[in-house]
């Protein structure tokens, strides 16, 4: 029980689907109720293959370009560690380069948008996919294999339920209540990426 919890909350944390409403919001807003589910479901099924994907073949990754371990916990860590500081500091979008012109007009232009640029890079973005990648590493059990998988799939519902409600959270809570729980979530962001550096350096200096 307590890595299920340990790995949604890591996960959740890291991709913010919070951070993710007003984006969403702001893309479906020519949409009906129905199309906003449909694309709120499509957009967790991608993140859940995203997840999938990252953790079950992470090891064959770290093999091919012979990547230690410790090198990617730091590596991810300082990735993790940079996605919250961009919450903290409310640049999450910047971060995930969603201001850049060209792509917010590649954006308004597609039919689709639950692989990108909702499930990719707003949500499964490069910190997520080196948190997997070290789980994959780390746990080698089978019980904690499908509790991780339990946690993915766990974290997908969330996602398809958030962006379901969108529109409703978004009324609720507003811009800046949205705004303060990104932040909240940001410095929890920052606390898992420099967990995962002092980790790896106690284990590089066998500490």
């Amino acid at each position: 029980m307590e890595l299920f919890l340990v790995a949604f909350g890591a996960l959740f944390s890291i991709m913010n689907p919070l951070g993710t409403v007003p984006v969403f919001v702001g893309l479906t807003q020519e949409h009906s109720k129905r199309e906003r589910a449909i694309t709120a479901f499509w957009t967790a099924i991608d993140v859940l293959a995203i997840l999938l994907l990252s953790f079950f073949a992470g090891k064959y990754i770290l093999s091919f370009f012979g990547i230690s371990l410790n090198a990617l916990k730091i590596a991810g860590g300082m990735i993790i560690a940079s996605s919250g500081f961009a919450l903290l500091t409310g640049k999450f979008r910047e971060h995930k380069g969603m201001k850049r012109q060209k792509v917010q007009d590649d954006i308004h232009s597609r039919e689709a948008i639950s692989l990108t640029p909702l499930a990719i890079p707003m949500l499964a973005g490069p910190g997520t996919i080196s948190l997997l990648i070290t789980y994959n590493q780390e746990y080698k059990f089978t019980t904690d294999i499908l509790i991780i998988v339990g946690a993915m799939t766990l974290t997908a519902l969330t996602i398809y339920l958030v962006l379901k409600s969108a529109y409703f959270i978004v009324k609720f809570l507003g811009a800046s209540g949205i705004n303060a729980l990104s932040r909240i979530i940001g410095f929890i962001v920052i606390a898992i990426g420099v967990e995962y550096i002092i980790a790896s350096v106690k284990s590089i200096f066998n500490l």
